[in-house]
């Protein structure tokens, strides 16, 4: 991926798909199932915004998906993956996932533009089952990161996953919400993911300049455009042309931002730079780190 240019738009679409074939005890949307009208709505939404993308050639896209479920067990979002992929004018396509779903189908996808972002949830999947997934992403050349929540629990498997994995690929931790680290837990998660420090704590947002809402935006399902996931007052509509005049620099008005989808584009963070073409899959562009503390067997 070339440097970031003043044309450069990240955008962050959800549809309505909120079902998900895991029942993770710390997910509000565990084992629910969509009904078949709101399948069929999530597919034509995709489509849709899909189209939108191929037909946008005057912006260098990168596009992140972000479903409340699980989107790769859907055909609709493997297919527009390979699709988007391939345009000339998308630098990046990537989604959130649990890496349950083949992976086969990517190997007609451009493996320069195609990324996942994937997490491996203890309990639901088995880590060699996993790490077979992991495997064949290696073999295809899909750039992929992944991640674990960082739940006391989870700290053993997490132990395990980073020393199986290869060195280049990196092994985040998402601060598990509603838990509060000590000193202790902080620097043991942190052995594993030496910026888990971006996660543990929510960063102090109010009236900090921000990218969201002016070289990065939140889609729904219907084209409504907000500046990020987090601040629901819509700017705009992808399919009436409104989100352009809407793209501007703003301050944050939350008063906290605790997710990392939200927190990589605060201005004074600078994570952007840290993560460069990585940033929808959460791959700092200088991984592996310097001296990264590398956990022995247990």
């Amino acid at each position: 991926m070339a440097p970031e240019a003043r044309d450069d738009l990240y955008l962050l679409y959800r549809g309505p798909l909120a079902s998900c074939n895991y029942d993770c005890p710390y997910c509000p949307f565990a084992k629910r199932v969509d009904p078949p009208e709101l399948l069929r709505a999530d597919r034509a939404d995709l489509e849709r915004f899909a189209g939108w993308v191929e037909a946008t050639t005057d912006r260098r896209l990168s596009v992140l998906f972000t479903p409340w479920g699980e989107g790769l067990t859907r055909s609709w979002y493997r297919d527009t993956i390979v699709r988007l992929s391939h345009l000339p004018h998308v630098a990046r396509v990537a989604i959130q996932t649990n890496l349950a779903a083949r992976t086969g189908w990517l190997s007609e996808a451009n493996p320069q533009v195609a990324a996942l972002w994937a997490t491996y949830h203890p309990g639901q999947v088995t880590r060699d089952r996993f790490l077979g997934r992991c495997r064949e992403l290696l073999g295809l050349g899909i750039r992929f990161s992944i991640g674990v929540v960082g739940l006391p629990e989870h700290h053993a498997e997490a132990v395990a996953l980073r020393a199986a994995l290869p060195p280049e690929v990196y092994l985040w931790i998402n601060a598990a919400e509603g838990h509060v680290y000590t000193a202790e837990e902080e620097q043991r998660w942190t052995a594993l993911d030496p910026l888990f420090g971006d996660s543990v704590r929510p960063h102090a947002s109010l009236g900090l300049p921000c990218h969201a809402g002016e070289t990065a935006v939140s889609v729904l399902g219907d084209g409504t455009v907000r500046r990020c996931h987090f601040i629901k007052t819509p700017i705009g509509n992808l399919y009436d042309g409104t989100w352009r005049a809407a793209l501007q620099p703003r301050p944050c008005t939350n008063n906290l931002c605790d997710c990392h989808i939200g927190y990589i584009h605060l201005k004074p963070l600078h994570l952007r730079d840290v993560y460069a073409d990585g940033l929808l899959e959460r791959i700092p562009v200088a991984w592996p780190l310097p001296a990264q503390p590398r956990p022995a067997h247990r």
